[in-house]
């Protein structure tokens, strides 16, 4: 009788711990953290790349203007990626496009804008991340698309044809 109780005891233990397990690897290890659109931007102030200017983001950010505001860094391979994007981007008449270099080399920086060209009206330099980290930002390359100092949309990662086609649909 003893046997037989151990025995069930051992096998339900084990049926408790494959199911356990079992229900941890259907959940997924990606992280994607909430994304907030539709509030106000962040208020920061920022030196200008390569510069002692320092602005803050109500002088950068006008109402009634579209703009995308990305997050890059020369050592990021992504962001080397979706450059040819921006560029493309870069020409819409009513969207202006602010750059905000991450934890970066400044030499680095520049000589990555000098190779590909700047898609970029204004360059800020988010020297400690600090900046990013305001704004809801966990890595490079992050895009947000600003209107009326309100961000309407965020994109995670680089940019891709379908982010542009949404964004022109956006500025429309």
């Amino acid at each position: 009788m003893k046997n037989k109780i151990f025995f069930s005891v051992v096998i339900i233990s084990f049926l408790i711990i494959f199911f356990v397990l079992f229900k941890g690897l259907q959940n997924t290890n990606i992280y994607t953290p909430q994304v907030d659109i539709k509030k106000d931007i962040p208020y920061f102030e920022a030196k200008l790349f390569d510069s002692d200017i320092v602005k803050n983001s109500n002088e950068i950010f006008q109402k009634e203007k579209f703009y995308l505001l990305n997050i890059w860094a020369s050592w990021c391979a992504p962001c080397r990626d979706e450059h040819p994007i921006l560029l493309e981007l870069k020409d819409q008449v009513n969207l202006e496009i602010i750059g905000l270099n991450y934890k970066d080399n400044i030499i680095n920086a520049k000589k990555f804008l000098k190779e590909l060209n700047s898609p970029y009206r204004l360059t800020l330099s988010d020297e400690n991340g600090i900046i990013s980290i305001e704004w809801g930002a966990y890595g490079v390359p992050e895009t947000f698309l600003i209107y009326n100092k309100r961000i309407i949309k965020r994109y995670v990662g680089p940019l891709n044809l379908n982010s542009i086609i949404e964004i022109k649909k956006f500025i429309e």
